[in-house]
């Protein structure tokens, strides 16, 4: 698959993986770690931005616990018809961004954000489009955090592979975050491996 195809598959997707199907599952156990690290270390005024927000539903439980100043970029352009409908008071405080991290983030200011984050997002950027991990440590001016699939299911990461397809659908492309951020410059404060996700947190030195 190649990037193109890669990108099309998400910003046409519908059913399984959709907006709609996130928004429906609703918050979550990474929800709740996020709001244990934000609740710790991120002031409420924060500039936070999530990569791959889709309908909101991490970007909302953030809102509930009183961080304001929230925006998300998403692929998808249905996400924020979805937001609305599902999550109507973060759709009209939030700023929001359709189209590929990799476009949307290189027009974005050095350190425009005070935290940067995804939700197995960056888990899909396609091999040809890494350097876009360099732009979004650019954007940063403190914390990086990274929840992605680092083979926590039996049937994913499994010792040397690079790749592996969901239900023979889309790629999910497998990595070293810790290595991947750490060449880029940042410090790993937390690693917590959960059910499906493992999050880590980078901070700027």
């Amino acid at each position: 698959m190649d990037p193109d195809d890669n990108q099309r598959g998400w910003a046409e997707r519908s059913g399984a993986f959709s907006p709609k199907y996130y928004a429906e599952i609703g918050s979550n156990e990474v929800s709740e770690t996020l709001i244990d690290v934000f609740d710790y270390s991120v002031r409420s005024d924060a500039a936070i931005l999530e990569v791959g927000c889709g309908s909101g539903r991490h970007l909302e439980r953030l809102r509930e616990c009183g961080y304001e100043n929230l925006t998300g970029i998403d692929i998808n352009d249905a996400s924020f018809e979805v937001m609305a409908d599902y999550y109507p008071k973060l759709a009209e405080t939030g700023t929001f961004h359709t189209g590929a991290i990799e476009d949307v983030v290189p027009e974005i200011p050095d350190d425009a954000f005070d935290v940067v984050y995804s939700v197995e997002t960056l888990q899909h950027v396609h091999p040809d489009n890494e350097w876009v991990f360099e732009e979004l440590v650019r954007v940063t001016a403190d914390l990086l955090i990274t929840a992605e699939n680092e083979g926590n299911s039996p049937q994913r990461g499994r010792e040397d592979a690079t790749v592996s397809y969901v239900d023979d659908d889309f790629p999910l492309y497998h990595r070293n975050w810790k290595e991947v951020f750490s060449s880029l410059g940042l410090a790993q404060l937390i690693h917590e491996p959960g059910k499906r996700d493992t999050v880590r947190v980078f901070r700027v030195i």
